[in-house]
Parts: C-alpha cells; sequence; structure tokens
C-alpha cells in the first residue's frame, strides 16, 4: 500500500495536468524516453491506460 505522503507533490506547486489525448492523439500506443529509459503508453480497447517498461 502506498503511503499518502508518497503521493503528495514534492513542493506547493501546482502538479501539472496532460490530458492522454493530447500524448496519444490518434495513435493507441507511444514510447516516452526518461533519460535512457524507453517506457511505453498503452491504451486499451477499454479505455484503460497501461506504462510499461
Amino acid at each position: 500500500m502506498i503511503a499518502e505522503a508518497e503521493l503528495a507533490p514534492a513542493s506547493d506547486q501546482p502538479v501539472p495536468v496532460v490530458n492522454s489525448a493530447d500524448l496519444l492523439g490518434s495513435a493507441r500506443e507511444i514510447t516516452i524516453l526518461h533519460g535512457t529509459e524507453a517506457y511505453r503508453l498503452r491504451l486499451t480497447r477499454h479505455g484503460k491506460l497501461i506504462l510499461t517498461k
């Protein structure tokens, strides 16, 4: 179980909000590069998002 403190933002600044449609566009899957790692963000047929490494 994740403690509430782990979910809180690191500062008092508002957390940016990004619409998933802005990321995916018309695609059902994108690759997100984070440093040297690549992550796959996929939209399932049930409308859920799955992020995998």
